[in-house]
């Protein structure tokens, strides 16, 4: 189930409270949550909600006639292992490549590949997001998919990382996931990247599946609205609680693996935290709390975020590479 359908019409839940809607005054409790807490609750509700939906409607069962496959490796069924995506799973950036990729289909402005690399450099280069390139970035991919099929976009997902994705998976960390999966654990993906993309990187990997970010979508087509917000900072670990509460997961027995100070709350719901490619502050914090700190680039002086140089390069590089290729096809 790559996207959520809510019957209301509503990007993030009406009537909940701290959400304001359109035409309508709505005074917020003091005392209750502020809107930002809600709508990551949705986010992580709706992730777990799509990501089971989809292990479930992809495992056979004896009901449906299927062949069923007996796993080789006894199941472990309370522990699992969740996995950030960029910088941890991927190099780079996950959503950029995909960019790359519509931007080499056409369906993207080469203007908006490189704002879209730029917003990507200046977040490893301080390691914090601006809420306003947050919400700009989250504007125009809304705009991007709104009205189109959500199996056209899981299809454009497939063919970019074979294209391009594959060959960016970190070794050491996808090591790390396989060493899960033969303990007979579930192994997840959490990531703002979008469901469908999210989910089709699982797939190649082998994995269980996938908790990323939830656009509603309307008899196949997207709304250009998301359900609850894109899958960040709490909402990952609101994504990985509810998984946990519906699978019977205890999360003391589970591990989590990422590369950024914003996934510090899904990092510290688990037994075992695991800093892959640490920034700098996860770096820090994964001294002071005595995490396994995993760095899997070449050179780990010249990859920290401290040296922005080869980070400028190595993003813009891609976009303004597109943008050359582009022009090439174009004189041809």
């Amino acid at each position: 189930m790559p996207a959520r359908s809510v019957p209301n019409g509503s990007g993030f839940g009406s009537g909940l409270p701290g959400i304001i809607l359109p035409g309508r005054r709505q005074v917020r409790n003091p005392l209750g949550p502020r809107e930002s807490e809600v709508r990551a609750s949705l986010a992580g509700e709706a992730s777990a909600d799509a990501a089971l939906a989809r292990h479930e409607a992809s495992t056979p069962t004896e009901q449906s006639g299927a062949d069923v496959v007996v796993p080789t490796v006894p199941r472990d069924l309370t522990a699992a292992a969740f996995f950030d995506v960029d910088n941890t799973m991927v190099q780079g950036a996950s959503i950029i490549h995909f960019a790359r990729g519509l931007a080499a289909r056409k369906y993207l402005k080469t203007s908006d590949l490189v704002d879209f690399a730029w917003k990507q450099v200046k977040f490893r280069v301080t390691g914090r997001e601006s809420s306003g390139d947050v919400a700009e970035g989250r504007e125009k991919a809304l705009a991007f998919v709104a009205g189109r099929s959500t199996a056209e976009l899981a299809r454009l997902g497939g063919e970019i990382y074979d294209e391009v994705i594959a060959d960016k998976i970190w070794a050491g960390t996808r090591a790390l996931a396989q060493m899960h999966l033969d303990a007979g654990q579930q192994v997840w993906l959490v990531t703002a990247t979008p469901v469908e993309l999210a989910q089709v990187i699982a797939d190649r990997l082998g994995l269980t599946g996938a908790l990323g970010t939830v656009a509603e979508s309307k008899d196949g087509l997207f709304t250009g609205r998301l359900v609850g917000d894109i899958l960040h900072g709490m909402g990952k670990a609101h994504a990985v609680r509810t998984l946990a509460v519906r699978e019977g997961l205890n999360l003391k027995r589970c591990s989590a693996y990422s590369d950024s100070h914003n996934d510090v709350p899904m990092l510290s719901l688990v037994g075992t935290a695991v800093a892959i490619n640490p920034d700098a502050d996860l770096r820090e914090l994964a001294k002071n709390r005595g995490w396994e700190i995993r760095d899997f680039r070449t050179g780990r002086k010249a990859a920290k975020i401290g040296v922005p140089t080869a980070l400028v390069l190595g993003a813009v590089g891609g976009a303004l590479a597109a943008v050359v290729a582009r022009r090439k096809d174009h004189s041809v």
